[in-house]
């Protein structure tokens, strides 16, 4: 007897596509981690890297690329079992009674593009006119609208206002942020 519902079955070439996993809460790579040291299942739990500024200046902060979710390459009908009760993993992803699946060619996509440990930096450039934020120094959290780049010494004239009247200046690029949109609530 057969505990799965009948739309569970698996393709006779599993190579040809990926489980996804719901992963417990900011613990998707430590999910995918267990599996791989556990039960040598080949997983894929991609992340981002992107600055942020905190209340210490910009900070690099790593996140899911899909939060509570990674991917998985195994055998369903040997491991599945194993796999639903490992170390941070909430269960196999389901649309109904069908399993959640992504085909091998846009994980090996999404592979290219990645860095070492599975992860993407977000560091978009800085262009004239962008509002800015100034992330370290005496005048961190200003914002700022660039006005000119500099490539040769890697940094950017801004203006700002600043004390009530508009002032130019010269920063690094390092040092400023993109202006964060508000939240839509």
């Amino acid at each position: 007897m057969q505990n799965d519902p009948p739309n569970q079955q698996q393709p006779a070439d599993q190579a040809d596509f990926w489980f996804c996993l719901k992963a417990q809460p900011k613990r998707e790579h430590l999910a995918a981690t267990g599996l791989r040291k556990q039960f040598s299942i080949v997983c894929f739990a991609p992340r981002l890297r992107a600055r942020k500024l905190t209340k210490r200046g910009a900070v690099w902060f790593v996140e899911a690329m899909f939060p509570g979710y990674f991917f998985a390459q195994f055998d369903y009908v040997n491991q599945r079992r194993a796999v639903e009760h490992a170390p941070g993993v909430r269960g196999l992803g389901q649309f109904g009674d069908r399993l959640a699946t992504i085909d091998a060619v846009t994980i090996e996509n999404l592979q290219r593009r990645m860095e070492a440990n599975e992860t993407v930096t977000i560091d978009p450039e800085i262009q004239v006119g962008q509002e800015v934020q100034i992330a370290h120094g005496p005048l961190q959290g200003l914002e700022a609208l660039v006005t000119q780049l500099l490539p040769a010494s890697e940094r950017v004239r801004v203006l700002l206002e600043f004390l009530g009247r508009s002032v130019q200046m010269e920063v690094s690029k390092t040092t400023l942020i993109q202006r964060r949109l508000p939240a839509i609530s």
